[in-house]
Formats: C-alpha cells, sequence, structure tokens
C-alpha cells in the first residue's frame, strides 16, 4: 500500500487575528500542488485558540479547497469527551475524511479514562477515528497497550504519534502490525524516512508547511522504490527542522517561517510567539539557506 503525506496545516489570521478563510484556502492549494493532503485545526493550526464554531466553519473551507484533490483529517480533541462528541458529530456531517482526536489536555487521565474517552467519541460518528498523541502538549500519554486495546474498535482507524521517542513510535507500528488496518502516522519530522521503512502507512507533519515539495518527495520517493532520494530528501527535512526550531517553540516557528514567506498566513493568536526583527531575520538567513526565498 503507499504512503501518504500529510501537513499540519496553519490557520491564516488577519491583522486583528480574525481567521483569514482566504489565505488558508491558498496554503491548501499550494499543499495539494505539492501532492500532500491535509490535517487542519491541529497544533500546527492554533487548535486550541479557535472557537467551535470557527473549528467548523475553517473545516468546511478546508474540505471544499481540497474537493476531492486531497484527503482532509480535523482534529476534534477537546479537554472534555461531551464538547469533543459535539465537535467530531459536527465534523462528521461536514464530510472529512478522518476525524483526528488529540488526547485530553489540562485533565489528567489514567490509561481507563483514556479507553473511555476515544471509544465514547469513535461511537459517536460514522468518520474513521486517529488517536492523537501529544505528551509534551497535553501531559497525557497513551500507553501502546491502551493503543492496541482502542485499535480492536472498529471505528478506530489509526494513531498520529507526536511524542518524538523512536520507541514509542516502534511500538505503536507494532500494534498495527497485530491489528489489521490500524494506520500508524509519524508526527516528528526527523522520523518520516525511518518511521515509512518500518512500517507507518505515512506522516502528518508541520514542517511541510514550509516546506511541502521536500515532505512530498520523501514519500513520493519511497513509494518509488528509490530510498536513496527518500534518504536524501530526509536529511534536508531534518536538517532543516533542527536550525529552525532551534529558535524556539516549534508550532509558533513553523507559523512565523511561513509568514517570512508569505505575509498573508499572519501571525498566530496571543499569547503565542510575538513578532520579533532578530528572530526573523534569523528565520530569513536560514531560509535563504535552504533556497526557500526568492532569489
Amino acid at each position: 500500500m503507499k504512503k501518504s503525506a500529510y501537513v499540519a496545516l496553519v490557520t491564516c489570521f488577519n491583522e486583528d487575528e480574525t481567521i483569514n478563510y482566504q489565505a488558508t484556502r491558498a496554503q491548501v492549494r499550494r499543499q495539494v500542488a505539492a501532492g500532500n493532503n491535509i490535517m487542519c485545526a491541529g497544533t500546527n493550526g492554533d487548535f486550541s485558540a479557535l472557537t467551535f464554531d470557527e473549528k467548523v466553519k475553517l473545516t468546511e473551507a478546508v474540505v471544499d479547497e481540497a474537493a476531492g484533490r486531497a484527503k482532509v483529517i480535523v482534529n476534534a480533541g477537546m479537554p472534555a469527551t461531551f464538547e469533543t462528541v459535539m465537535l467530531a458529530r459536527a465534523f462528521d456531517r461536514v464530510g472529512v475524511d478522518g476525524i483526528a482526536v488529540i488526547t485530553p489536555f489540562f485533565i489528567a487521565c489514567e490509561q481507563d479514562g483514556l479507553v473511555r474517552h476515544f471509544t465514547t467519541v469513535a461511537d459517536a460518528v460514522g468518520t474513521p477515528v486517529y488517536l492523537y498523541d501529544i505528551p509534551a502538549r497535553t501531559q497525557n500519554h497513551l500507553e501502546p497497550e491502551t493503543a492496541r486495546i482502542l485499535a480492536g474498535h472498529g471505528n478506530i482507524a489509526g494513531i498520529k504519534d507526536s511524542g518524538g521517542k523512536q520507541d514509542t513510535l516502534e511500538a505503536y507500528m507494532a500494534v498495527g502490525r497485530e491489528v489489521p488496518d490500524f494506520a500508524v502516522y509519524s508526527g516528528p519530522d526527523h522520523l518520516v524516512h525511518w518511521a515509512l521503512q518500518n512500517g507507518a502507512a505515512g506522516c502528518i507533519s508541520g514542517l511541510g508547511n514550509v516546506m511541502p515539495e521536500v515532505l512530498a518527495r520523501i514519500v513520493s520517493c519511497f513509494n518509488e522504490g528509490d530510498d536513496a532520494g527518500a534518504a536524501k530528501a530526509q536529511k534536508t527535512y531534518a536538517d532543516f527542522r533542527s536550525d529552525l526550531y532551534a529558535l524556539g517553540y516549534p508550532p509558533a516557528l513553523v507559523k512565523r517561517a511561513l509568514w517570512v514567506m508569505d505575509h498573508s498566513v499572519g501571525a498566530s493568536r496571543q499569547p503565542a510567539l510575538l513578532p520579533d526583527p532578530a528572530q526573523d531575520a534569523q528565520i530569513r538567513e536560514l531560509l535563504n539557506k535552504y533556497g526557500l526565498l526568492p532569489a
């Protein structure tokens, strides 16, 4: 089965911090042109800063713009199961290809609580549900054994692992090998190629907002059996990741790098990264180093 690349799409904002839907649609077109699928309202999409209605309207715009040319997954995860179910049902009506559910944040959860949470959401919708683990942001980690339990649910189709640890990703992929049709998507940008080599269904990458063609090349080369080409593209991707993320909080740096390339994406909603001329100069230098700005 061919592997696939998703980009955790940024949400574009106007100067008054309202959503710029036209600019967001333009980013969808850019990713589709590169050959990538879309995840919206995720960590890189400022999901925690969006209202319920904004998430639904944003998803409608992304699905409309993708228009069958790319698959769309949307994150419905919220701290409470109740609101997560409400969002998931709204996205179900929009007609997305998948509903990702980030582990609850702020509320400390036991593993059996996570089983109840994800099961309740999966029971409530017809769209395939994907578990989404990012413990550095939520403080709740979905243990591989818990993922194995949830993989047996008929409407839980896979997991996005954004933990950043290779051993955890490997443990999730072991679940994927044991449970038919349980797809594992790698979140860490430096592990895309390794994950594909070891059985992942694909990746969901935030850095792809800045380097869509390089991300697509890792996956397309792998699908074509060109492992050397995939490795070369991965090295470029990983090197840029290391250079960019050395400057600060990764999702904010991705958005800021994209802003340096295209001001229409806007800044993030506060209290995220504030514009800093000195940092912008460092970002511009990096973008020039990797050939991402016009000569």
